[in-house]
C-alpha cells in the first residue's frame, strides 16, 4: 500500500473506480486497489510515485471540477509496517531523521482505525527520537501515522502534499 484514500461511506467502489481512472491517466493501468473493511477507506499500491498523485488530483479538480466526485482525501504512504508500537516508532523516527532538515518544525499525527494501540504512546515514542522543534500550529512537516487495523502507513508530508477535495474546492471559491 502506498496510497490511502478516504471517501464517503458506501461509495468505496465508486471511489476505487475514480482512483483507477486517475492512476491510469498517470500511466498505471493496473494498480492494486483494495476496498478495506473500514467504511470510507480504500488503499492502493501503484507504480506511480505516490507523492505525485495528490497533485494530479488537485490539478484535475481545478481544471474539471465535476470529474472528482468520490475521492475526498488522497494520502501518499512511504513505508508500511506491522501495527506494533516499536516498529511504528522505529520506522517513523528513521524516516523523519532522513527526510526532515534539522531546523524544520514538525508535528505528529496519528489516525487510528480498527486498533487498540495507544496513539499517545506512539507519539511520545516517535518524538523521543526526533530532536527537531515541535510546532502543533504551523509545522513545516507532519509525521503522519495511519493505522488501518494490523497495517500502518507512515509518511512525512507538508499539508500541501495531501489532496483534500474540500480544501481544494474552498480555495477555488475565494
Amino acid at each position: 500500500m502506498n496510497l490511502i484514500i478516504t471517501c464517503a461511506r458506501h461509495t468505496e467502489e465508486d471511489a476505487a473506480g475514480e482512483l483507477a481512472r486517475m492512476l491510469g491517466s498517470m500511466g498505471d493501468d493496473s494498480p492494486d486497489i483494495t476496498v478495506t473493511p473500514m467504511s470510507g477507506i480504500i488503499t492502493a499500491s501503484t507504480g506511480v510515485e505516490p507523492a505525485s498523485v495528490p497533485a494530479k488530483f488537485r490539478e484535475t479538480l481545478e481544471d474539471e471540477p465535476w470529474s472528482i466526485r468520490y475521492c475526498l482525501r488522497v494520502i501518499p504512504v512511504f513505508e508500511t509496517v506491522k501495527t506494533d508500537i516499536g516498529e511504528i516508532a522505529d520506522a517513523a523516527t528513521a524516516m523523519a531523521l532522513q527526510k526532515m532538515p534539522g531546523d524544520a518544525t514538525y508535528r505528529i499525527t496519528v489516525e487510528k482505525r480498527n486498533t487498540g494501540v495507544s496513539g499517545s504512546e506512539i507519539i511520545s515514542r516517535v518524538a523521543r527520537g526526533i530532536s527537531n522543534p515541535v510546532s502543533l500550529e504551523h509545522a513545516d512537516a507532519t509525521v503522519l501515522i495511519e493505522i488501518l487495523g494490523g497495517t500502518t502507513g507512515i509518511s512525512i508530508l507538508r499539508d500541501s502534499e495531501i489532496f483534500s477535495a474540500e480544501k481544494t474546492r474552498r480555495g477555488m471559491n475565494t
